[in-house]
């Protein structure tokens, strides 16, 4: 019989960790690689179109003309008029008559236009004017948003596990410490040796033999027979049962003996990933304040950076814009002066986007036991009284 040489430990251990973490990478990855298509794209179809200036842009000059004629020489008496005119004729302006196609839609702006799209930001200041680039919008966000919401679903399932993981250690640490208050230490020691006493009482009381069993008959005489038999049985079982158990090193040299049977388990281990989306999301329960303060202060962190790469933002105008771009609100009322700080910025839009949903799905959940609540006391309230009619 050929004896088969089992793969070390470390391997073992690398291609659990790597088939384990295959199917969050593959999500990530593809995000990245559609993100980097959709640059390349619409770089190429909105960055080399020609700009055609109508009658509208003809129009906006002439009055820029007439206005510039009027303002006289004393300008103190007509500044505050001439303010009034010159903002509302550029509030009719269109912001793409003054940027050049090649500047907004290079690479990195593209880049950060196709981010605001299948994250469903959308800021409004970058969008597409071709019919061309119009219809690829729709079709790129069409594939773009399910796969974002995919990765929000994927990676807020870790994001549950470390919030559930955490907050039930954090409650273990804090009823431990209470204990350790309220107990004393003569009843504590008390206490310690009577689970010492029944620990050691439960790990001496093992399965007996046969012969065992057979031999303690004759002190259970009191006892019918019938239960005696049945007791026997149980226990009979019980020893087949431990001795049909399989040992682990069998098994691994069943898998290391067979390479086919190995690529076939690690290849169900991962469907069975890919079909546990979402779950750790639905059993999720912490408290909602507790969701609210993260969330309070990952925007806060990230209102105090931003500000050093956008000189126009401070604290609170910051603080509102991450706010606004995390809940997908996206107004365009404040925008980013350089898009390249977007794409690095961007991972941490990915992370925010991933602990609001969470706090969504939480206050969804809070909402519909409120819903039930309310329900069933109005439901309490219409339903008649039972009249007790004598006999």
């Amino acid at each position: 019989m050929a004896t088969t040489s089992q793969p070390p430990r470390g391997k073992t251990a690398c291609k659990k960790i790597f088939w384990a973490v295959f199917p969050h990478a593959c999500f990530i990855l593809s995000l990245v690689i559609y993100a980097f298509l959709g640059a390349l794209m619409f770089s190429h179809i909105e960055g080399n179109r020609e700009v055609t200036l109508g009658d509208e842009y003809r129009t906006f000059l002439q009055n820029l003309t007439c206005l510039a004629r009027k303002l006289s020489d004393n300008v103190t008496e007509n500044e505050k008029m001439f303010k009034n005119d010159i903002r509302e004729l550029f509030s009719t302006a269109d912001p793409d008559w003054f940027i050049n196609p090649e500047d907004r839609w290079s690479f990195f702006g593209s880049l950060f236009f196709c981010c605001t799209v299948f994250t469903t930001v959308g800021y409004g200041n970058t969008y597409p004017v071709t019919r061309t680039g119009k219809y690829l919008c729709i079709l790129y966000a069409l594939f773009g948003i399910p796969l974002m919401f995919l990765i929000l679903t994927d990676m807020g399932d870790i994001l549950a596990t470390v919030l559930s993981k955490s907050y039930n250690e954090f409650r273990k640490l804090q009823s431990k410490i209470q204990a350790s208050k309220l107990c004393s230490g003569s009843t504590c020691s008390k206490r310690n040796e009577l689970k010492s006493r029944a620990q050691s009482k439960i790990v001496i009381n093992e399965p007996l033999t046969i012969m065992e069993v057979l031999r303690s008959q004759s002190g259970m005489k009191r006892r019918p027979v019938k239960y005696r038999n049945v007791e026997l049985f149980e226990m009979l079982i019980a020893r087949e049962n431990e001795n049909r158990r399989p040992v682990g090193n069998k098994s691994m040299e069943r898998w290391s003996s067979c390479p086919e049977l190995a690529r076939g388990k690690a290849v169900s281990r991962v469907i069975e990933n890919f079909d546990k989306i979402g779950k750790e999301l639905e059993k999720l329960d912490v408290p909602i304040v507790l969701m609210m303060l993260v969330i309070f202060v990952y925007i806060s962190c990230a209102a105090a950076i931003l500000p050093n790469w956008e000189r126009n933002m401070d604290f609170q105008e910051a603080f509102y814009f991450c706010f606004i771009t995390l809940t997908t609100i996206g107004f365009g009322d404040t925008k980013l002066e350089h898009p390249k700080f977007f794409l690095f910025f961007s991972l941490y839009i990915i992370i925010g986007m991933e602990i609001v949903f969470i706090a969504f799905k939480l206050g969804q959940d809070r909402l519909i036991v409120l819903y039930k609540k309310v329900i069933s006391f109005c439901a309490e309230k219409k339903m008649p009284s039972k009249k007790i009619y004598p006999k």
